[in-house]
């Protein structure tokens, strides 16, 4: 996984170890991604199903995009499609992506970057592999995670974030033996680069082969660990978990994790996202694109939509920019 890295993770600051007293936070659940395509026919897995929306709350949905090699012609995208209600954050490791949407937000994402798109009162949007990526084709690799926004939010102003790799924050474990980015949120008195208005960490972890993490986390935040990648245990319990799995984790204070010390040749390391939030504890309507507290409400945005409220395709876009960083 090319994502943002670092020769020797021991330069960078350390997660402190956790204090006497501590609680280690139980893991309640294991389940396994079912695989599925969305948008023009990419593949995907659906990291939170069959997960409780109390459980996931203040998310909504999150898709693990691949690991997929494309040949030439193969990669696929997403046509304009519109939103309403919540924020998309999709976070490139291999690959690219280019984004263009109706308020003048877009660009291109790869090995690290991360698109941030508040969709709030409506807006309009496309994902697409740019051209040179159709043409030679190459492997695909990323993730999309829906964050919920409270019914005083529902109506926000739309916004963009383009969060670059070489802009997240960078943990190391106390040995070494984990690297963490820290994309949103504060983790172990460090922030992250996004802005969020559904107070979330999101974390991207790297553990070698044999490698433990204890991560301090908000005890007013849920927490939820999925495995792009290798193998390990979650929890005080040592619960197995690996590839395509997501591990929900009770209360307490600290998140448990360990990779197992032989990890299959193709996936050399544990590679996770750790994501938390608080609570927003309000009814939700998810329907489609649209992610509201009533059924009327998701009602009233598809009129929006066909009546052209949510935005207009621009006639023509400026041309996206590549990662200098």
């Amino acid at each position: 996984m090319p994502a943002v890295t670092v020769e020797n993770p021991l330069v960078l600051p350390r997660v402190p170890l956790p204090g006497p007293g501590a609680a280690d936070r139980p893991v309640v659940s294991v389940t396994t991604a079912p695989a599925g395509f969305e948008g023009e026919g990419f593949p995907v897995r659906r990291a939170f199903a069959g997960v409780s929306m109390t459980a996931l709350d203040p998310f909504i949905h999150m898709d693990q995009m691949g690991e997929v090699e494309y040949a030439p012609g193969e990669p696929k995208g997403t046509p304009w499609h519109p939103h309403r209600g919540f924020e998309t954050v999709t976070y490139m490791i291999d690959g690219q992506m280019a984004h263009s949407d109706s308020n003048g937000g877009g660009g291109l994402i790869t090995n690290g970057d991360t698109q941030w798109m508040t969709a709030g009162a409506g807006i309009l949007h496309i994902e697409t592999p740019p051209e040179q990526l159709v043409a030679s084709g190459g492997l695909f690799h990323g993730f999309q995670l829906w964050v919920n926004l409270p019914r005083s939010m529902k109506f926000t102003d739309p916004r963009y974030q383009d969060i670059r790799a070489g802009k997240v924050a960078l943990l190391s474990s106390d040995d070494g033996g984990a690297l963490l980015r820290i994309i949103a949120g504060e983790v172990a008195g460090h922030s992250g680069p996004g802005s969020t208005h559904t107070p979330i960490a999101l974390v991207h972890a790297t553990l070698s082969p044999g490698a433990s993490l204890t991560l301090p986390w908000r005890t007013d935040f849920n927490a939820l660990v999925y495995a792009l990648s290798g193998q390990g245990t979650a929890g005080p319990d040592r619960r197995p978990f690996g590839s395509g799995q997501l591990a929900v984790y009770g209360t307490g204070d600290t998140i448990t994790l360990a990779a197992n010390a032989s990890q299959d040749s193709r996936s050399p390391n544990l590679d996770v996202l750790i994501l938390g939030g608080k609570p927003i504890r309000e009814p939700v309507v998810a329907y489609g694109p649209f992610v509201m507290n009533t059924k009327a409400e998701v009602m009233t945005a598809f009129e929006d939509y066909q009546a052209g409220r949510l935005g207009t395709i621009p006639a023509a876009h400026s041309s996206v920019r590549g990662s200098t960083e």
